[in-house]
């Protein structure tokens, strides 16, 4: 699958290194897979727990990737490891091309509830089972190919740079207070700088409102099918509750903001999932891929990213867009692009007119013109004055050029050859290159890999308790009350305050159907710990209910 990928997306494909899940990630994966199917089993859309069991996904063991991606592709997709976020224009383009992007991190045990970094509980057990529902896969695809033309801002990728960045912070055991507070305080500026609201993040917020956070059914008695949801253990419950209110699904949901760090206040209800295909397309209709002219080259310059505009004639060119120029009618009559620019023809880049040629910018007119002598006259004014080289692939190509409109001189002989994208109008403007092969990497595809732990003699002296355990459940021929005191009692005195530990072992001795007073001993311990901290105690309490399930 690697090999297939295009090279710009390759980067961001990592090996699962399944290895590196200690045996606290695999207790972890357990605990929040056996909690969450005992409440969506109930309360999530019906394909979910059909889902977890099509696409290989258990309470037992983190799933490997690539036994995922065996399993998709049977409903038409494939699964790929990535590391922590990816920019939301690579995880478009992937999910285009039927590619699961799985993060394949594992959340820390302090963070079971909810994490705000992506993870493979996240990614495998909350997206993989509703792609199971054709209807849902379909609007998946649809909305990666809208998606994929957005118009993406430097402001938007300053934010997800702030955003991946607090996530992370948070997200790691060692990150101190005031690393939060310094990550927090920049997400903060970064928002409060922000001066518009760009395509991308309208569309990020509808994919939050749907495939992250969305309901679906009735407002009355809504059904969970968003991948935030379903991997959520703590906000799985609260959404369903009163205090969050469910508001019927319309475009209008990508007016509304969200915090990514903090559980939502309001949620969105959709019918049925045919029904998100329809709402995408009312939002499409208004995006600057389909209405092109002064709209879409508006928000290009409003956005100082990389873009393309795309003529009548099928010419496409590939910049920043700077400045445009309007005749007494309104109509565009000349364009400018900044900075290394392209040329392309569906969706491929023309020969001679790659970025380093047109690497100080590239200008145009537009419109209808006469040739008078070496001079083409425009209808709108401008004229264009020197000696034609060539004409190929639709440009003109001129040597000794002079362009002029009105008493403004556009172009001189010194700045080279004037290459004209012939055209009369602007049909469509997308985010980033035509030929993104061609053109290279752009700002918003930066790679970043979560690091890798270094653990302490008294972190793996954890593991190994978490991995007699985790062996000692496997090997039910050698369950007795003697063996399961001792592995307790080693706890005691090696991890007295390590609670999943006890569910685990709470969990073996009432199914081993020994001694009740063994179970009794684990669960007052339990109660010791909750007692001491408050916090652990609907983790706990959960964990206790499902051990005697």
């Amino acid at each position: 699958m690697m090999n297939e990928l295009p090279q710009h997306l390759k980067k961001y494909c990592v090996d699962q290194n399944y290895a590196r899940y200690t045996p606290v990630d695999q207790a972890t994966w357990r605990y929040c897979l056996r909690q969450l199917k005992d409440f969506l089993s109930k309360n999530a859309h019906p394909v979910y727990i059909e889902g977890l069991e099509k696409t290989g996904i258990s309470e037992d063991q983190i799933p490997r990737i690539e036994d995922m991606s065996e399993k998709l592709k049977n409903f038409g997709w494939t699964a790929m490891p990535v590391s922590g976020f990816i920019p939301p224009a690579a995880f478009m383009e992937l999910q285009s091309l039927s590619i699961l992007p799985i993060a394949s991190d594992m959340r820390t045990i302090d963070h079971l509830l909810y994490t705000p970094a992506p993870d493979i509980v996240h990614e495998a057990a909350g997206h993989a089972p509703i792609i199971v529902d054709p209807e849902y896969a379909a609007y998946l695809k649809e909305y990666a190919q809208v998606a994929k033309k957005a118009i993406i801002s430097k402001e938007d990728l300053d934010l997800y740079e702030a955003i991946r960045e607090l996530s992370d912070v948070k997200e790691n055991p060692t990150s101190t207070a005031e690393q939060i507070a310094q990550s927090e305080k920049k997400l903060d500026a970064t928002i409060k700088a922000s001066t518009h609201v760009s395509e991308a993040t309208e569309l990020s917020r509808m994919n939050w409102w749907t495939a992250e956070y969305g309901l679906v059914g009735t407002v009355d008695k809504p059904k969970i099918f968003g991948a935030g949801l379903l991997s959520s253990i703590g906000e799985s419950k609260w959404c369903l509750s009163d205090k969050v209110k469910k508001i019927p699904l319309t475009v209008d949901c990508i007016k509304q903001t969200y915090d990514i760090t903090e559980p939502q206040p309001q949620l969105f209800v959709t019918p049925d999932f045919k029904f998100l295909v329809k709402v995408l397309h009312q939002m499409a209709e208004k995006m600057a891929y389909r209405v092109g002219g002064k709209t879409g080259l508006d928000k290009a310059i409003q956005a100082k990213s990389v873009n393309t505009v795309q003529l009548d004639t099928g010419l496409q060119i590939s910049g920043v867009v700077s400045e445009y120029i309007q005749d007494s009618a309104g109509n565009i009559i000349y364009i400018k692009f900044s900075g290394p620019t392209q040329i392309s023809k569906n969706d491929q880049q023309l020969s001679g007119h790659d970025k380093e040629y047109h690497q100080h910018g590239y200008s145009f007119p537009l419109g209808n013109y006469k040739q008078v002598g070496n001079t083409l006259q425009y209808d709108s004014g401008v004229t264009v004055t020197g000696d034609l080289a060539k004409t190929e692939n639709g440009i003109m190509t001129f040597k000794n050029c002079t362009v002029k409109y009105k008493d403004q001189t556009l172009f001189q002989p010194e700045w080279g050859n004037f290459d004209i994208t012939v055209g009369n109008k602007v049909v469509s403007v997308f985010g980033g290159p035509a030929d993104r092969k061609a053109y290279g990497d752009t700002d918003d595809f930066v790679a970043a890999r979560v690091p890798t732990p270094n653990y302490s003699a008294e972190q793996k002296r954890l593991f190994a308790l978490y991995q007699n355990i985790r062996d000692y459940r496997k090997s039910r021929t050698e369950w007795s009350d003697s063996t399961i005191m001792a592995l307790f009692d080693k706890c005691l005195n090696e991890a007295t305050d390590q609670w999943l530990l006890y569910v685990e072992l709470l969990e073996i001795a009432y199914m081993s159907k020994l001694s009740p007073a063994l179970s009794k001993k684990i669960e007052t311990h339990l109660q010791t710990i909750k007692s001491n901290n408050e916090k652990l105690t609907s983790v706990i309490d959960d964990g206790v209910r499902l051990a005697y399930a």
